[in-house]
């Protein structure tokens, strides 16, 4: 991840109910008790975001919190009631229906739970859709498409119709569509909440596979916090419109910075969360082949366990940074709070 800012949204609000433009003019900040006043709904309330170019940002709250509310202001397929939405320093909100439209085609994409899907065509015509709606050259197109048909895992089924597909294949399709036009920004709204367990933990390790080839920025809905875990660097958690905090899952496990965060937070195994990098004494010490400062704990906690002494912990340059023993991990596995 850069620390290049690729989207950034600056107190978005989406409002419902009546003359809620002129509304919020007027109450520029509403409480609950305002907008309760006023018989308006607020799906979106001041919500501020910053995302790096390169990060997985994972969205995520209850049904009802305003997690697609807020994507949909993002992407400006609802309009937003105030605010503003910088995408690579251009404002969203301030670009005409023309510009939207080949912002959308040529540097957005866009997977949804539903995967929309045109049933009488093929993989291949469905995923080079876009291009066609570009008006690119069909052989260009078709060259395009089949490589992105490859890329998801697909390359054999180019000539299937949806109907001829799993779940998981569908949503595969549904993903190749949306990279076909290379976008600079991709959007992802709860894609894999409709597959079954296993195959959504494919489509999970497929996604991360893409991503390290790709290194997309990607905003990705969920309400399930082992899948933002696995996927994020970071997250942002959302209740009743709001943001409450946006931070790594590590930080979000360890310093929670609401009761309901920690609630939201409570069940998952700190194994999994933790990192050796948080973990460690600082310092150069112990002895054999390092663990990377951010590893997760359930990947290096049998080999941590079943060493001798502490083990070395280095950063992304190799450097020993600290060491890790078997105790730390004791205490996150076994301690309170840290059971399986």
């Amino acid at each position: 991840m850069t620390s290049n800012i690729k989207l950034s949204c600056r107190n978005i609000w989406k409002l419902y109910g009546a003359d809620t433009e002129r509304f919020l003019k007027n109450t520029p900040a509403p409480t609950g008790s305002d907008l309760k006043k006023a018989g308006i709904i607020g799906a979106v309330r001041n919500a501020s975001i910053d995302i790096a170019e390169g990060e997985i940002f994972v969205i995520m709250g209850l049904s009802g919190s305003g997690k697609s509310t807020l994507v949909r202001c993002l992407s400006r397929l609802i309009e937003p009631t105030g605010g503003e939405v910088l995408f690579d320093g251009i404002d969203l909100l301030r670009a005409t229906d023309k510009e939207m439209i080949e912002i959308r085609r040529h540097k957005l994409g866009m997977v949804f739970q539903h995967f929309a899907l045109l049933p009488h065509l093929t993989v291949l015509q469905n995923v080079m859709f876009p291009l066609t709606v570009q008006a690119a050259p069909k052989a260009q197109a078709e060259a395009k498409a089949r490589e992105v048909v490859e890329l998801v895992g697909l390359k054999g089924r180019e000539d299937n119709y949806p109907r001829e597909l799993s779940g998981g294949q569908q949503q595969r399709v549904g993903i190749a569509r949306s990279l076909v036009v290379e976008p600079h920004l991709w959007f992802l709204d709860e894609p894999f909440s409709a597959l079954d367990p296993l195959i959504r933990r494919e489509m999970q390790d497929e996604f991360l596979s893409l991503q390290a080839r790709l290194h997309k920025t990607i905003v990705f809905i969920t309400h399930d916090f082992d899948e933002a875990v696995r996927l994020a660097d970071r997250i942002a958690i959302m209740k009743d419109g709001e943001i409450i905090q946006v931070a790594t899952p590590e930080e979000l496990v360890v310093n929670p910075a609401s009761d309901y965060v920690e609630e939201f937070t409570k069940h998952i195994p700190r194994s999994k969360v933790l990192t050796a990098g948080g973990l460690m004494t600082k310092g150069a010490g112990g002895s054999g082949p390092p663990i990377r400062q951010t590893d997760r704990i359930s990947a290096v906690a049998e080999r941590i366990i079943m060493a001798d002494g502490p083990v070395p912990v280095a950063d992304n340059s190799g450097q020993i940074v600290g060491s890790i023993d078997r105790q730390a991990i004791a205490h996150v596995l076994f301690g309170a709070g840290g059971g399986e």
